[in-house]
């Protein structure tokens, strides 16, 4: 079969298919790879369901915190399932195909839930602050309005950024190889097949990533410091340390996200492997949309609590 159709401009070649190599190295244990990645994809989808039924279903957890948690939740939801159910269909047939338009998708779909959950994370940051500076004005200062513009603001960012960006890179011209050395379409990958000057995309990137992602992080940052400075205020340690325990599963949150997303993304290669770079994408893939419902289902005593009534009222009305 043949993977690529083209048409010729020029003495150029541009193909509408693209091989996505991902991990033909692994062989034989493609099929380990499947098995482990299609469990961790169930338990992502379950978890991340889980989440949004119980802040649905429970009254108690309609606050702002459990807002912005529905939105993260979902966009993990778009995120991994733009990703993994394709590559598992990869891991178990030879022919690693994926057309132009498809591959448009996942990159726009991938980017915009990276772009926004940057920023569904600073405002939950902003939240947390809110809520430990003036916990009595804490729901006035951060109203339903707010809150929707705040998530509005963040879906808004990323899916408008990412619209003009994936339409500015796929009107380049492709040529040459059409094999992309990743088990997905991302925007590095992807432009090193294209024969054009890619240097305004790049320069595009580059000011988009200061703006929306490490302008949220330097918020964040700052965020945490007015906490930990307000925090060290309260006079009791029982009082410290519930104060900190209302933003701990927050920051670990940031800490996945940035610190997988930095080893991705941001560490020097030279003397890493395709291979290495592509187990650390793939982490970095499924580590924060597995972890954020493990995070926020354990460490939080409100939702571990609407989760005991939903079993206990299942119970209680099967029996019945």
């Amino acid at each position: 079969m043949t993977y690529s159709q083209s048409s010729s401009v020029g003495n150029q070649t541009i193909s509408d298919v693209f091989i996505l190599v991902g991990f033909s190295f692994l062989h034989k244990l493609q099929i380990l790879l499947f098995v482990v990645l299609l469990v961790i994809y169930l338990l992502i989808l379950i978890g991340n369901v889980l989440i949004i039924l119980l802040i649905k279903l429970n009254p108690s957890l309609h606050t702002p915190m459990y807002f912005f948690l529905l939105n993260l939740s979902v966009l993990e939801i778009c995120y991994t399932t733009s990703v993994i159910p394709q590559l598992l269909v990869h891991l178990l047939v030879e022919e690693k195909t994926i057309s132009m338009v498809g591959c448009a998708v996942q990159l726009f779909v991938i980017t915009t839930m990276g772009l926004t959950e940057c920023c569904l994370l600073a405002a939950m940051a902003y939240d947390r602050y809110m809520a430990i500076r003036s916990p009595l004005r804490y729901t006035i200062t951060m109203s339903g309005r707010v809150c929707a513009l705040l998530a509005g603001a963040s879906w808004f960012i990323g899916i408008s950024l990412e619209v003009a960006q994936t339409t500015w890179i796929f009107s380049l011209p492709f040529c040459g190889s059409n094999h992309i050395h990743h088990f997905l379409c991302d925007i590095p990958p992807v432009l090193n097949l294209a024969c054009a000057d890619t240097s305004k995309n790049e320069l595009m990137i580059l000011i988009a990533s200061v703006l929306f992602i490490v302008v949220p992080f330097v918020l964040i940052i700052l965020s945490y410091i007015c906490i930990i400075s307000t925090i060290l205020k309260v006079p009791s340690a029982e009082g410290r340390s519930k104060a900190f325990s209302t933003c701990s599963s927050h920051l670990m949150v940031v800490t996945f996200f940035y610190g997988t997303s930095l080893l991705a993304y941001v560490v020097p290669k030279s003397s890493s492997t395709k291979e290495r770079d592509l187990l650390i994408s793939l982490m970095n893939t499924i580590l924060t949309p597995l972890s954020n419902p493990i995070i926020y289902t354990l460490r939080n005593k409100e939702v571990k609590e609407a989760l005991r009534k939903i079993v206990e009222k299942g119970f209680f009305a099967h029996n019945w």
